[in-house]
Order: C-alpha cells, then sequence, then structure tokens
C-alpha cells in the first residue's frame, strides 16, 4: 500500500517548501533555504515534486537526468521534513520517483548525500544504492567550508 503521493510542485508550496528546507536538520544538508526554495521551483527541465501524506506536504523529491546518449541515466535527490522522519515517507518517495525513471528508459540512477549524512545513507542503502565512491569537498555547507559527498548508484532492477 503506497501512502505517499507525488504531485508537481507549483508556486503555491513556496512556502512550505521554504519551511522543510529551513529546518536544521535539512538546511545542513542542503544549504540556504531561499536559495534552495528558489532553485526548486524554478526547474523546468527537472521533474519536482511535493511528497504528500495525509493531505499534508511532507517533502520534496526532484528527479533529473543526463540525457547524453552514451551517458544516459537519472539522478534523485531529496528532503523530508524531520517531524517526519521515520515513518518510510521519504523510502517510499524514492521507490515512486525511481520506478518512473526506470520506466522512462533509464538504467542507472545516481544520488549522492553528504558524507557525514549517515541517516541518509543508511535509508538509501536500504533502498539498493551502492556507495561508488567519496567526492572530495563536493559542495560548501552554509558556514563556507568544504564537505565530502558520497556517490551512490542503483542499476534497474537493485530497487528494493
Amino acid at each position: 500500500m503506497t501512502r505517499v503521493t507525488l504531485r508537481p510542485l507549483t508556486e503555491a508550496d513556496r512556502s512550505r517548501v521554504h519551511e522543510i528546507l529551513s529546518a536544521p536538520e535539512v538546511a545542513q544538508w542542503w544549504g540556504d533555504p531561499g536559495e534552495e526554495t528558489d532553485g526548486l521551483l524554478a526547474k523546468e527541465e527537472d521533474h519536482v515534486y511535493a511528497i504528500e501524506y495525509e493531505g499534508q506536504t511532507v517533502g520534496v523529491i526532484q528527479g533529473w537526468e543526463e540525457t547524453a546518449r552514451r551517458y544516459r541515466h537519472a539522478g534523485i535527490d531529496l528532503a523530508v521534513h524531520p517531524g517526519h522522519y521515520g515513518l518510510g515517507l521519504g523510502s517510499e518517495a524514492i521507490r515512486i520517483l525511481a520506478q518512473r525513471l526506470f520506466d522512462q528508459g533509464h538504467h542507472r540512477i545516481t544520488i549522492d548525500p553528504a558524507a557525514a549524512n549517515v541517516r541518509a545513507i543508511h535509508v538509501y542503502e536500504k533502498l539498493g544504492f551502492r556507495r561508488v565512491g567519496l567526492l572530495r569537498d563536493y559542495e560548501q555547507g552554509l558556514d563556507g567550508t568544504w564537505h565530502d559527498g558520497l556517490l551512490m548508484d542503483l542499476l534497474k532492477g537493485e530497487l528494493r
């Protein structure tokens, strides 16, 4: 039974998305909530969705595509409000979007959490993502320092 619904993100979601990305547990991994909210709402080439659970927006998920024939694959980014951690809602959202991307012809999906984001990495591994490599000094934190990322991928048929 699916408990979450993914629907296209709209301008009407701006304040809730900002609220989700402003939670300290999320902002530490996503960055400036204002910039990130603007970025998510401006994306036309990516597939950006609100994650709804029991009539409430509890998170945001986006899928992006590399369309060059020789490198064709997709990627996913996810943020769930900490008030809904531990319910498996992010996992469900990833399963839904990953299956859509596989159904659209992608054979591989990547995700790139901060290397220190142990909670997210654990969830992604439970879904079947595998560690591919460390991305050194991959992203800049709100404090201006650089942090490592972890490249993970999932091949078609590995989704759990």
